[in-house]
């Protein structure tokens, strides 16, 4: 804290001459620096007239204690410090006029009005003390004090509840404690209070110094605990609230609150009656048009009411004034602190506070953006999310308030919160079927979006058995084309995936993208149908369909959302990258995850959505491969880094995503000979595929292929046959001889057979291998090339030299068409050395 020279911090060789009616210092002041030195430079601004300053706040929150403190630190920079309780107006002269006598002044005591007048005409003058310090403690309105603030060279200082006071003077508002602040008092007010102890407590009471002074009163005194006083305040907070008022306060925060409340309810009833909707409302900032359109879903009277804009301004003004309510005109919001909401709500009947309640949901289903799938309006849920748990939305039968409930949760799925997503979603599939039965429409579609929640973070089976059991069930109550079905099998496909199932997926997907198309046409929901139908045909090993569908998705995302910075089209480039790079056109592919990647980052730096978003990390997946493979190693390994670390801090170890990731970073890893890195990455990684996706789904026996090639590359070809041998059988088993990833490890372990000494037998598997995949990917795709190159090298081992020439010279040539000539695969396949396939798994 900077302060003036003369002020030291232990120094007491000055004090005022004049010092009255200053209550004694806070020995647990804490913290409030900033306010501190931030009223002393405004106080010492130079004017030709003295500045007041009012420092406004809600009751409780520390603007008396604020100014004690001023005068206490700051004594020894006045000749005079007075002190006036300004709470009574009908006494407010007589404070000031007892300084008269203080300063020398004759004046007979039952002359008020003179000696007021005396007292304003010294301090004007600075006779016989230029220096004071004025302070009226707790004014409640500006004309109160007319005429009763001096000029001259001192210093004002009002304290108030009331924000009028905005419109008159300089002011400061005074907020609660920070969160620091909170624990630094507990801990000082209450010895041996543990940081999470005193973390629980400031949380309940909303950092409300006042509150927080009178619970560490109560346990400091009683030996009561944490969990004891918490325990007491959930079933009887106005009792606690009213115990134990502090020296240093006049008044307990539910004296506070009562006073306030019937000074409100005698001069403008209708602002208790929006107090009382405002106290079932979250403690986060309210909206004001939340009000105003509440009036579409209300009765008469408050119908009435909110659709009178001057009467609601009224009503917001003078929570405002009795600092019932925090106003923000430039966010046109009002908070109520959740102490007094908890006041409020306990002074009701139950019957009265049920319908209250009840307003709140329907007020709250009108604010609904009614679309969370964009991200422009997450702000708008975010804001509403703390509202509709705070006043138990879940718990309304109301269909605007389910709809609501429901985006609530699609919108937790879409800005990437799973697990609360989760969390709500429980509560709502267990309150709504306690209330309207299993087979309720809103039960059954929650039931969807969790589906997707589990799948999310990675809980493959729970999601298929779930899944399975809800489409069953809306196809028999709402019909197997009705919107909600489909929404629901659109993830399905993703559970046979996640079980290994390709074949039965694609055949599920091309059926819904049929029914999604017909009853949707174009709609996101039919774009995710595409997307996974993409996914699919590249898991079947149909490339070229694979990157048509994702090219007409690309387009049709453009032309549907009018922009190629909307996140549902970035994610369509994405895809679109990973399908061209699949289909062999690696170059193509690199430029095009580019694009999407640095799209990302445009819509992370606006703060459309954050860093750790899914499909940003996917996206950056998706470039890190393409980079390799379109053989930029350096910057590949570089992003796969990045990448790698963001999925460390955002995923379980065992998450599916996070070991692609792994995978990524390792042959990133050994793509730049940085062997015994790579193979601690996949010894670390692929055992966990099996705990994820199960002993036999072929991404585990696919993960198992790269830890072969580390292998051989660290001089090792029996080890590296025998387990390329095991993802041989088991990729064969689940995919058959011809699938690619069967391929894939075929030609790495006819490589391992070549060089284990079996030449002749490495030939013939080559050759057998170069023929399928001429038929299933074309001659000239890079994979093709590959074992092309390979089976050259062999042919050339045993003397069939005319035929390896040939065929290495086709096999440049083809290159040529698709890389360039100083690619690393180019360069060793001229060079005449082997390559090989490592094993990049597509997200499910």
């Amino acid at each position: 804290m900077s302060i003036d020279p003369a002020v030291g911090s232990g120094r007491t060789e000055r004090v005022p001459t004049v010092w009255g009616n200053v209550p004694q210092r806070n020995k647990n002041f804490t913290g409030r620096t900033h306010l501190l030195t931030d009223l002393r430079e405004r106080l010492l601004t130079k004017t030709t007239a003295v500045l007041p300053q009012a420092v406004y706040g809600l009751g409780g929150v520390g603007k008396t204690q604020l100014a004690m403190e001023y005068a206490y630190r700051y004594a020894s920079q006045y000749e005079v410090v007075w002190w006036v309780s300004a709470d009574q107006p009908g006494l407010i002269r007589a404070g000031l006029a007892a300084l008269a006598p203080r300063l020398g002044l004759t004046v007979p005591l039952d002359r008020t009005e003179d000696a007021v007048t005396a007292v304003l005409d010294a301090l004007r003058k600075g006779e016989p003390h230029p220096r004071w310090l004025l302070i009226f403690d707790n004014a409640d309105q500006p004309e109160d004090l007319k005429n009763l603030q001096p000029q001259g060279t001192g210093h004002l200082l009002i304290t108030s509840r009331n924000r009028r006071w905005q419109s008159v003077v300089e002011t400061i508002e005074v907020d609660v404690f920070t969160r620091e602040e909170s624990l630094e008092f507990l801990e000082r007010r209450v010895p041996g209070i543990g940081p999470q102890s005193a973390d629980r407590l400031a949380e309940e009471l909303g950092d409300l110094p006042l509150a927080l002074e009178q619970a560490g009163a109560l346990q400091d005194e009683s030996g009561m605990t944490v969990d004891e006083y918490l325990a007491l305040f959930a079933d009887k907070a106005s009792q606690l609230l009213a115990e134990n008022l502090p020296a240093d306060y006049p008044q307990t925060v539910a004296t506070a609150w009562s006073v306030s409340k019937a000074t409100v309810g005698e001069h403008n009833p209708q602002a208790l009656e929006l107090l009382r909707r405002c106290a079932f409302f979250g403690p986060e900032p309210i909206r004001r048009d939340f009000f105003s359109n509440g009036r579409f879903a209300l009765e008469e009277p408050m119908r009435g009411f909110l659709s009178d804009g001057i009467l609601l301004a009224r009503a917001t003004r003078e929570l405002g004034r009795y600092a019932l309510a925090r106003i923000d005109n430039n966010a046109n919001t009002l908070q109520v602190h959740r102490l007094i909401q908890r006041l409020v709500r306990e002074e009701l009947g139950t019957a009265e506070a049920e319908k209250i309640r009840h307003d709140v949901h329907l007020i709250l289903a009108v604010a609904d953006p009614r679309n969370p799938n964009d991200p422009k309006l997450w702000p708008d849920y975010a804001e509403l999310y703390g509202h509709v748990t705070s006043s138990a939305l879940v718990e309304c039968q109301d269909s605007g308030s389910r709809e609501l409930f429901t985006n609530v949760i699609r919108y937790l799925y879409a800005s990437g919160d799973f697990e609360i997503g989760l969390v709500e979603a429980d509560r709502a599939i267990e309150r709504w079927s306690a209330d309207s039965g299993a087979d309720n429409r809103y039960v059954l579609v929650m039931a969807g979006h969790k589906c997707n929640l589990l799948w999310t973070t990675g809980r493959y089976d729970d999601a298929y058995e779930l899944r399975r059991s809800t489409l069953e069930q809306m196809r028999a109550t709402l019909g197997p084309s009705h919107e909600d079905t489909l929404t629901v099998l659109g993830g399905h496909g993703a559970d046979l995936r996640a079980r290994g199932e390709f074949a039965a997926a694609k055949e599920l997907d091309e059926e819904a993208v049929a029914l999604h198309r017909e009853v949707f046409a174009d709609h996101l929901n039919t774009f995710y149908a595409l997307n996974n139908l993409a996914v699919d045909y590249g898991l079947t090993s149909e490339y070229t369909l694979a990157l048509e569908l994702s090219e007409r998705n690309y387009n049709s995302c453009r032309i549907f959302f009018g922009g190629d910075d909307n996140l549902h089209v970035v994610w369509a480039l994405a895809t679109l990258a990973r399908d061209q790079r699949q289909a062999g056109r690696y170059l193509e592919g690199r430029d095009t995850a580019e694009r999407a990647y640095g799209l990302y980052r445009e819509l992370i730096a606006r703060g459309t959505i954050r860093e750790l978003h899914r499909d940003a990390l996917r996206a950056a997946r998706i470039l890190s491969v393409n980079r390799r493979k379109a053989g930029d190693f350096p910057a590949a390994l570089a992003l796969a880094e990045d990448t790698y670390d963001k999925y460390t801090a955002g995923h379980p170890q065992n998450h599916p995503d996070r070991l692609f990731a792994g995978l990524n970073l390792g042959n990133a890893l050994r793509a730049v000979n940085r062997t015994d890195e790579a193979f601690d990455r996949f010894d670390r990684t692929v055992g966990r595929f099996e705990q994820a996706l199960g002993s036999t789904h072929p991404y585990t026996y696919g993960s198992v292929l790269n830890l072969a090639l580390v292998r051989r590359q660290m001089g090792d070809p029996a080890e590296a046959r025998r387990i390329l041998e095991g993802s041989l059988a088991g990729l064969t088993d689940r995919l058959g001889p011809d699938h690619h990833y069967t391929l894939t490890c075929v030609t790495n372990l006819a490589t391992a057979i070549s060089e284990s000494g079996d030449v002749e037998f490495g030939l013939q598997t080559g050759a057998d291998t170069l023929r399928r995949f001429q038929s299933l990917l074309g001659p000239n795709h890079p994979h093709t090339l590959v074992c092309a190159t390979n089976y050259a090298l062999d042919l050339r081992h045993v003397g069939r030299v005319e035929e390896a020439d040939e065929l290495a010279a086709d096999t440049i040539d083809r290159y040529g068409k698709v890389l360039y000539e100083t690619h690393p695969d180019v360069v060793a396949a001229v060079e005449g050395r082997r390559l090989d396939f490592d094993f990049e798994p597509v997200a499910l």
